[in-house]
């Protein structure tokens, strides 16, 4: 068992160090690293048990009574009752399923919590990759203008360009590489964000690219999102929890139950006897049942208001990815990376001047920014739909 435990560990620990990162494996670091999430999980272990301590016999009572008299030296006589309470048997039985549906109530919250830090992640992963795609993209171009402007500074030594056109190029290559600047300042600010998610510990984040989108129409898409959905079964979860609370009321009108031992003492003389009592709740149950009864109408319309607006919610994401995936389907990087290739050609060759260069690529980069991000829109809206897969 130990050998399990020591390799199960080394495995997480080589998911954690690896070159390579995926999402997943990235996720992975940070379930088992979170701070926040450690702590939800303590809590609801202690949740666990409070529930369970609620069903607990009660203390034994021990009494005991010395009297005195003038006439005899010392006690005179005494009493010692020693005793037990309890609930009627039936009520630890529908307690017992009331506690097992309430720790399921904590479960579903706890799962909750967890695929709200672990989809925020996620989304920081998606962000680090988009924000690497335009690092790398303003790098070729910062890249392309130096190799231009080093091609022009010789032309205008030899004759054959203007100082304007030089211009050009090297203030084309101070706004590329402001744009480097603060690409890579988002960049450290998500790095940043996700060692905090992770117990500020760093992770691998190089290599990491977007998921594969599941395959399937909208309809399985919301099927699978409903069927999974943790708002809705932790909102079930409230319900069938409420609906047990209710039976467990009706039964206030058991009596409680007592039993015990007495001994009674007259100088030398002693009684034994056995003590038998019940206390029935007249008034202490009273409008329990009637409260139980209305908390569960309460989890019940929540459960309904829940599943509503999740459905509502996924169709609208579902339109969107839709749209979102047209959109960036709709770029040919291929093209505009052809296209690009054709235009330094051209200006290298003199075929076209570096003002018509820059109106061209100007249009070409700006294209393919916005395919990088259409492309992490519609990741997210992907991401946001299968959320509760995580």
């Amino acid at each position: 068992m130990k050998q399990k435990i020591l390799m199960a560990c080394a495995a997480m620990c080589i998911a954690c160090t690896m070159d390579a990162a995926s999402i997943d494996s990235v996720l992975h670091c940070i379930e088992q690293n979170n701070i926040e999430l450690k702590a939800l999980k303590k809590d609801y272990e202690a949740g666990c048990l409070e529930i369970k301590s609620q069903n607990n016999l009660e203390d034994p009572s021990v009494e005991y009574s010395p009297f005195f008299n003038k006439a005899v030296n010392g006690v005179a006589s005494s009493e010692l009752v020693v005793s037990q309470g309890f609930d009627f048997p039936t009520v630890y039985a529908a307690r017992t399923k009331s506690g097992r549906l309430q720790q399921e109530v904590l479960r579903q919250e706890y799962n909750k919590s967890r695929r709200d830090i672990l989809f925020n992640a996620k989304t920081l992963c998606l962000d680090f990759i988009m924000q690497t795609k335009k690092k790398t993209l303003l790098k070729k171009r910062g890249d392309n203008a130096l190799r231009l402007l080093q091609m022009y500074e010789k032309r205008l030594e030899d004759g054959n360009a203007n100082i304007l056109e030089v211009n050009k190029i090297k203030m084309d290559l101070m706004n590329v590489r402001t744009e480097i600047a603060q690409a890579e300042a988002e960049r450290i600010a998500t790095i940043n964000s996700l060692s905090a998610l992770n117990g500020n510990s760093p992770m691998p984040l190089n290599g990491m690219e977007y998921p594969a989108t599941p395959d399937g129409d909208g309809e399985a898409l919301l099927q699978n999102a409903l069927n999974n959905d943790n708002d809705i079964h932790a909102a079930a979860a409230s319900a069938k929890a409420s609906e047990q609370d209710v039976k467990v009321n009706k039964q206030n009108w058991m009596p409680k139950l007592q039993v015990g031992y007495r001994r009674n003492t007259d100088g030398s003389d002693a009684s034994n006897g056995f003590l038998v009592g019940a206390s029935f709740p007249l008034f202490s149950s009273r409008n329990k049942t009637k409260a139980a009864k209305a908390k569960m109408e309460n989890a019940r319309l929540n459960l309904e208001n829940t599943k509503a607006m999740a459905e509502n919610g996924i169709k609208t994401k579902i339109q969107q990815m839709k749209q979102l995936k047209q959109a960036a389907q709709a770029y040919d990087e291929d093209l505009m990376i052809e296209t690009l290739r054709l235009l330094d050609k051209a200006v290298e060759s003199g075929q076209i001047s570096i003002v018509e260069y820059y109106s061209e690529s100007d249009v070409i980069y700006r294209n393919l920014q916005a395919s990088i991000e259409a492309e992490r829109q519609y990741q997210g809206v992907m991401a946001d739909i299968c959320k509760n897969d995580i």
